[in-house]
């Protein structure tokens, strides 16, 4: 019985959420305003055209010069707008696009994949050199995973995307990760929105899913060390690189 009524709590609740969701603020905005949006969110898409660019740049030298790139894949992302709502509602923006743009810093999403740990680094020492690269924020999830096991390096970057009669500087979040920490967080990602489970249950494989992200860790820096003493043991760069002096 009281599981049902639970259930039936639960169920309110979400009903309450989607409604709220639908008619709020940021939807009447976004509404009234349809062409400012697509405006903004095309200016988003040109900023991520640049990064990615340049990722490519990068990747096409590396092959080069160096006969391996650091860089597997890149993945773009614009966040839907069910996304940018819930979480303009959870950050409490105010109903502006000046606001948005100035709170919501991963509107465009860049993701790296890269080979090894170090590899990581690289790619972003090299990306935040380039002269039109501001780093506005890094958060290494890597050096610092979060309590659940998560690892990767974010870091919130701006972009100039030049218009016809303007040049304009777009915010960006890139985030680099390994295979290993890609994998892992893209399972975690899709078993954390299952239907509740009992306590006992989660607690548990909370304590599995960070042992498999300890694990995901130990096996990046063990093919590292492999990489290493195949190449010489040389690095291209320290992977405790700071990357705090680009700010």
């Amino acid at each position: 019985m009281n599981m049902n009524i639970r259930e039936f709590i639960e169920e309110k609740k979400k009903k309450m959420q989607f409604e709220q969701l639908h008619t709020d603020k940021y939807i009447k905005l976004f509404e009234k305003n349809g062409k400012d949006l697509e405006t903004l969110m095309t200016y988003y898409e040109c900023a991520l055209m640049e990064i990615e660019t340049k990722l490519k740049v990068l990747n096409a030298e590396f092959e080069l010069t160096r006969e391996y790139s650091p860089i597997e894949t890149i993945k773009s992302r614009l966040k839907s707008l069910d996304s940018l709502i819930a979480k303009s509602h959870l950050y409490e923006v105010k109903p502006t696009f000046e606001d948005i743009q100035d709170k919501i810093e991963d509107i465009a999403g860049i993701r790296v994949i890269c080979g090894f740990p170090e590899d990581i680094y690289t790619v972003a020492d090299c990306i935040l050199q380039q002269d039109d690269i501001q780093l506005i924020d890094c958060k290494d999830y890597i050096k610092n995973p979060k309590p659940n096991g998560y690892r990767s390096l974010h870091l919130i970057i701006s972009v100039p995307i030049f218009l016809e009669h303007e040049k304009r500087d777009m915010k960006v979040e890139v985030q680099l990760r390994t295979i290993a920490m890609d994998f892992w967080a893209s399972l975690e990602h899709k078993l954390k929105y299952k239907k509740e489970l009992p306590a006992d249950i989660n607690d548990r494989l909370v304590e599995e899913l960070l042992e498999c992200a300890t694990a995901g860790a130990a096996l990046d820096m063990k093919m590292q060390n492999i990489r290493r003493q195949i190449t010489g043991g040389t690095s291209h760069i320290d992977d405790a690189v700071d990357l705090q002096q680009w700010m």
